[in-house]
C-alpha cells in the first residue's frame, strides 16, 4: 500500500479517503487501514472488500457515492501487519485521525512519561506496544531495518501544529524506548501540519436504510457528512502523495491562520454548544444554534475568538456566516454529547488561549468564561455525560472553580476577578 492509516472511523473515511478517491491518480495510492481500538470497523469494511458508501447529507437530499480508496482493513492489535506495511518500501506516508487524548502529551506538549510508561516498558520487553506514539516508533523502527526509506507522517487531529505535535510526542517515546532510532527519524520522516474540515455524526439504522435505497449496495458501514470540506497543509512529502488539490486541498507555507480559525470559530464554537446547550436541553448542534440564547452566546464567542485570528475581517465574517449555515443543517445530525467527550483535552486548546488573551488585554470575555463554566458544569453531572478518560483530576476538583482553572492554566487561577466571572456563570452561581 501507499498510504497507512491509523484511526479507521467515519472523519477519516468522510474525508482523507475521500480527497484520495478523487484524485486522478487515485489508483496509484491505495490505503491500509488500521483502527484505533475496536477491531468491528476493519471487520465489517474487510467483509465489503473495503469499500463503502459516504452520503452527503444537504439541507434538501442526500448525494451517495461508493468510495473504494482503502484496499485493506486492519484490526488495532493486528501489529504484524501495522510493521510490515510501515517496512514496506512502497508506502510513502502515514495518516493519523486519532483523538487529541491519544497523542499522551503533556501540558507542555511533550510526552506524558506516567502515562507512555507501561508502552515504554512493553517494548523494552519485547511486547506489543498499544499507543500512538508507540505505534508510530515501532513502525518506523521496522522501517529502518528493512530499508524502506523516507516517508511522511500526516496528522489530521484538531491540535494546534499537530505535525509538530506529534514529532515531539514520537521523538519523545524514542528517546525513552529505542534511541538509537532517533537520528533515522530526524533523517527520514517528513512531520507534516494540516488543518482539517468536515462535520461527520455518527452513523444511524435509518442512514443505512437511506444508503441501500440510493445505489442498492448492501453496505453495513455509510459514513454521513456535510457538503462542505476544507484540507490545508503544510509541509513536505519526501516519498510522494496523491494529487488531494483535485479534492480541493489546499498546500500553504504557513498554517497557523487556518488552523486558529477553525479551531477557535468552529471547534470553539462547538465546545460552546455542547456544554451550554446541552445544559438547555438540546441534543444536536442543530438543536441548540436554533435557540437564540445559544446563537446570541455563540456570536459573543466568536467576537472575542477571532480577535485571536489572523485573517482580514471580511474573510473571518464569511466563515461565521458558513458555520451558521452548516450548523443549522438540522439534517446532520451531529449530537452534543459525541462533540462533548474528551473536554479535559479540548477545552486548553479551544478556549484557553482566547481567555489568556482577553484577561491579558483588559478584558473580561463573557464567552469564554461562559464556556468554561458550562464544562465546569458539566464535570458537575449537568447536560451532556462526561466521557473523558482525562477528566479525573478536573471532576475532583469540579466544586472549586480556582481548583479547575488552575489545573488548566495556573497564571488564570491568580485572578480573582476572572474565578468569580466563572463561579457566578456556572449553575451554581446563578442560584
Amino acid at each position: 500500500m501507499r498510504i497507512v492509516h491509523l484511526g479507521l472511523g467515519n472523519f477519516f473515511r468522510a474525508h482523507q479517503a475521500w480527497y484520495t478517491s478523487v484524485a486522478p491518480d487515485a489508483g496509484d495510492w491505495p490505503i491500509a487501514a488500521f483502527t484505533g481500538r475496536s477491531p468491528l470497523a476493519a471487520r465489517q469494511l474487510s467483509a465489503q472488500n473495503g469499500r463503502y458508501t459516504l452520503l452527503v447529507r444537504g439541507p434538501e437530499r442526500d448525494e451517495a457515492q461508493i468510495i473504494g480508496s482503502v484496499r485493506d482493513a486492519y484490526a488495532a492489535d493486528d501489529h504484524q501487519a501495522w510493521r510490515d506495511h510501515l517496512a514496506a518500501p512502497r508506502t510513502a506516508l502515514v495518516t493519523l485521525t486519532v483523538t487529541e487524548a491519544a497523542y499522551l502529551r503533556a501540558p507542555g506538549g511533550g510526552l506524558d512519561e506516567d502515562r507512555a510508561a507501561a508502552d515504554v516498558a512493553a517494548w523494552l520487553r519485547g511486547d506489543p506496544v498499544r499507543s500512538v506514539p508507540g505505534r508510530l516508533m515501532a513502525g518506523l523502527a521496522e522501517r529502518r531495518l528493512f530499508g524502506g526509506g523516507p516517508m511522511a507522517i500526516v496528522s489530521c487531529d484538531n491540535l494546534p501544529g499537530n505535525g509538530e505535535a506529534t514529532a515531539r510526542v514520537v521523538l519523545d517515546f524514542t528517546t525513552l524506548a529505542e534511541p538509537a532510532l532517533v537520528p533515522w527519524i530526524r533523517d527520514n520522516v517528513a512531520f507534516v501540519t494540516t488543518m482539517v474540515d468536515r462535520i461527520t455524526p455518527r452513523t444511524t439504522a435509518a442512514d443505512v436504510q437511506v444508503a441501500m435505497s440510493l445505489t442498492g449496495f448492501a453496505d453495513a458501514v455509510p459514513v454521513v457528512t456535510e457538503p462542505y470540506s476544507e484540507w490545508v497543509l503544510d509541509g513536505v512529502f519526501p516519498a510522494g502523495r496523491p494529487a488531494w488539490e483535485a479534492g480541493g486541498a489546499r498546500f500553504v507555507s504557513d498554517i497557523t491562520a487556518h488552523e486558529q480559525r477553525k479551531l477557535l470559530l468552529l471547534n470553539g464554537g462547538h465546545s460552546l454548544l455542547a456544554y451550554a446547550g446541552s445544559a438547555r436541553g438540546h441534543t444536536t448542534v442543530a438543536e441548540a444554534v436554533a435557540d437564540p440564547e445559544c446563537r446570541a452566546w455563540l456570536e459573543q464567542w466568536w467576537d472575542e475568538a477571532a480577535r485571536c485570528v489572523p485573517l482580514a475581517p471580511g474573510e473571518i465574517a464569511a466563515y461565521r456566516e458558513a458555520l451558521l449555515v452548516r450548523f443549522g443543517n438540522a439534517r446532520i445530525r451531529h449530537t452534543l454529547a459525541q462533540i462533548a467527550a474528551d473536554g479535559s483535552q479540548k477545552i486548553p486548546i479551544r478556549v484557553i488561549p482566547v481567555l489568556r488573551a482577553e484577561v491579558a488585554a483588559g478584558r473580561l470575555p463573557a464567552g469564554a468564561i461562559r464556556i468554561l463554566a458550562a464544562w465546569i458544569d458539566h464535570l458537575r453531572g449537568i447536560g451532556a455525560p462526561v466521557d473523558d478518560a482525562g477528566a479525573g483530576p478536573f471532576a475532583e476538583r469540579a466544586g472549586n472553580v480556582r481548583d479547575v482553572v488552575a489545573l488548566l492554566a495556573p497564571d488564570l487561577a491568580a485572578d480573582d476577578a476572572l474565578v468569580a466571572a466563572v463561579g457566578r456563570t456556572t449553575r451554581e452561581g446563578a442560584r
